[in-house]
């Protein structure tokens, strides 16, 4: 049997981290690189190389727009070249325009598919099948509690993770064989330092009294699941969507 730390270690492994640059991202790539494994953070601020560097060495960042397809295969290319190769891709990168179903507009639709629906996909299909080829990998997408339960005002983000989850089935059902798992995380607000804005007040109290644990989720609370999730100990667990929500769910 395996030591806890020898399951966990990410040792030799790189992996991608989608909107790596600060919140959640960022405290998914602080848990990775202390497990060991040398990261891209690819995000839209142009701090993100900085903030890569502030990991320690071997981490590079990779500043792109996910919106366009051809920024993203070069993000993926630049990752590939600088580090050999991807173990690891966390679909982290997202967005929440939130507005009530008739005051939607077509811009915000497609906003919200293209970030949070379609970059995901395309960073799966340029760098999943060469885990598929190794016979090894990991995909975790972040996906929200808003794709298991109506949201007001949240018609866009929440068909939008609803999406990521179904994505999230069949790339596991068609590269599980192959030795490459694919989870989600669906997590309720996270207290990230823009979400903390966000849910300030009478809103995120209202919305804090409906979660069974009366609280919000931390960043490093998501980051930890990912580590699972990405680590041997998880071997076994594929096509999962793991909730993360403090039972806000459950009702």
């Amino acid at each position: 049997m395996k030591a806890l730390s020898e399951l966990l270690s990410l040792s030799g492994q790189v992996a991608v981290v989608t909107g790596g640059a600060s919140g959640i991202g960022l405290a998914i790539a602080r848990r990775l690189a202390e497990q060991g494994a040398r990261l891209c953070l690819i995000d839209r601020s142009d701090t993100v190389a900085a903030t890569a560097t502030s990991l320690g060495d071997g981490h590079i960042g990779v500043q792109a727009d996910v919106t366009d397809e051809a920024a993203i295969v070069s993000a993926c290319e630049t990752a590939l070249s600088t580090l050999g190769r991807v173990d690891i891709l966390i679909n982290n990168a997202g967005i929440a325009l939130i507005a009530p179903a008739a005051e939607t507009t077509t811009e915000t639709w497609d906003l919200t598919f293209a970030i949070n629906m379609r970059a995901p996909f395309l960073f799966a299909r340029t760098l999943g099948p060469a885990m598929c080829e190794r016979g090894h990998g990991r995909i975790v997408n972040i996906a929200s509690q808003a794709a298991l339960v109506a949201l007001d005002k949240h018609a866009a983000y929440s068909a939008s993770k609803a999406g990521i989850l179904g994505l999230t089935k069949v790339l596991a059902f068609e590269w599980g064989p192959r030795g490459v798992t694919t989870n989600a995380i669906s997590p309720t607000v996270v207290e990230t330092e823009l979400g903390k804005k966000v849910w300030a007040g009478p809103v995120g109290d209202a919305f804090r009294a409906e979660v069974p644990t009366r609280r919000f989720a931390q960043p490093d609370e998501i980051a930890c699941a990912v580590l699972y999730l990405v680590s041997d100990a998880a071997a076994m667990v594929n096509g999962e969507n793991f909730v993360i929500d403090g039972g806000y769910t459950i009702r």
